[in-house]
């Protein structure tokens, strides 16, 4: 399911959010690593449910399982990055960030304003304001930058 790389990955995340080391992920976990991230309101009831989407205690195995779960689904990089240039007639690999921003505020499912900020916080437009899509495609399926990598 996954490469030993990624498992690796997994268990460094799972580290850092297990911040009381006892191999258990609880909904106290969950409420500091949501803070840090900038998500202060988080009710209990979202955190319960969060938890209860695990069939047990979540502890490495089960988060490594919900993981898979999650990525089964999930499109394939080419496809992404297929859908992206459709914005892109000219084939640069970037779209200007005020046009992404509305197409992702105005269409479907709306981002708010928080995710907008959350977003470019992640992805910083170049000084010409200009978005990588290649790159945002690149973490959706990876999880990390490619200068990471």
């Amino acid at each position: 399911m996954f490469e030993q790389s990624q498992i690796q990955e997994y268990k460094e995340a799972f580290t850092i959010i297990d911040q009381n080391r006892d191999a258990i992920i609880s909904k106290d976990n969950l409420r500091d690593v949501l803070a840090t991230m900038g998500q202060l309101n988080t009710s209990n009831e979202e955190l319960e449910a969060m938890v209860k989407e695990a069939s047990s205690p979540i502890n490495f195995t089960v988060f490594l399982t919900m993981f898979g779960e999650k990525l089964k689904g999930a499109d394939p990089e080419y496809i992404i990055v297929s859908t992206f240039k459709v914005l892109d007639p000219e084939a640069t690999g970037f779209i200007k960030k005020e046009f992404l921003e509305e197409l992702l505020t105005t269409q479907c499912d709306r981002f708010t304003a928080e995710e907008m900020t959350n977003l470019w916080a992640a992805f910083p437009p170049d000084v010409a304001g200009n978005v990588d899509y290649k790159n945002i495609c690149y973490v959706i399926t990876h999880g990390e930058d490619k200068d990471e990598a």
